[in-house]
């Protein structure tokens, strides 16, 4: 995204987020009734009404009825383009990771942190570069765990797919100890009945996601998003055809990938209980 598109996406959630303050001025609310009564915290309309969150239709809806708007505040978001409507950051990501009905993950590093023990991930906190400190990977491991609360939503967690490379598997991050609880738990998950594995073998000579990571989501509202990750940064894609090409991309590296059963295998023999 360039600088220029940037600031006019910002400039549009300022917008409505001011907007939104205006409305909830006119009221006895304050951020913390107002987070109370919507039963979020406060950093999120903190976040909305600075134009650091882009309002979400249901919350416009929500307060558009509280603050009796007669539907500006819905009016005003529908005005913003649709690509604009996500912010490019993973926060973003993991609200709707919570409520997704389905997930398809691709990873080629590292295991995926809805998978990972909480050896495994403050491990890799502790690879980041420049160091964290104690509390601040402490604090990342905490809420990294805190998201697989998604395994025991009711009445079902997302359906979800996960596709990773042997090399994960075969990387001792925080020393042989952690790697091998991490595969007994890779294997434990591999039994759900709503979750999928399956692993690329490193001696393949072919691969269709050589450009990196991703994850497919369906929302709740059937929606298809992509996130995609690189360095320090991560991008919320929304564009039906872009979200389209990934898919199939997807759809290609399970077929290059060993069957779901070869890959239970395979976890079998790297524990030694082939």
């Amino acid at each position: 995204m360039t600088d220029t598109n940037q600031t006019k996406r910002h400039a549009s959630w300022t917008v409505i987020g001011v907007l939104a303050a205006h409305f909830r001025g006119q009221t006895p609310f304050t951020q913390e009734s107002l987070a109370e009564h919507l039963h979020v915290d406060r950093e999120t309309v903190a976040s909305m009404e600075q134009g650091r969150r882009l309002l979400q239709p249901k919350m416009a809806t929500a307060l558009d009825e509280l603050f009796e708007t007669r539907g500006a505040l819905s009016k005003a978001l529908a005005k913003v383009p649709k690509r604009e409507r996500y912010p490019a950051f993973a926060i973003d990501f993991i609200d709707h990771e919570r409520t997704a009905e389905s997930l398809q993950w691709y990873e080629n590093q590292v295991v995926p942190g809805l998978l990972q023990t909480p050896e495994y991930a403050a491990a890799v906190f502790g690879c980041h570069y420049p160091p964290l400190t104690k509390e601040e990977t402490e604090q990342k491991t905490a809420q990294r765990m805190t998201r697989q609360a998604v395994f025991a939503r009711k009445p079902w967690p997302p359906m979800m797919h996960f596709v990773l490379e042997q090399v994960i598997l075969e990387r001792p991050i925080g020393g042989r100890e952690v790697l091998h609880g991490q595969l007994r738990h890779l294997r434990e998950m591999a039994e759900l009945p709503f979750l999928g594995l399956q692993i690329i073998p490193t001696d393949r000579t072919t691969h269709a996601a050589l450009a990196g990571p991703m994850v497919l989501l369906e929302t709740k509202d059937h929606e298809q998003l992509a996130y995609l990750e690189g360095q320090d940064v991560g991008f919320l894609q929304d564009d039906p055809a872009e979200v389209h090409r990934l898919h199939l991309k997807y759809g290609m590296l399970r077929s290059q990938a060993l069957s779901m059963e070869d890959s239970v295998g395979l976890l079998d023999d790297l524990l030694g209980e082939s």
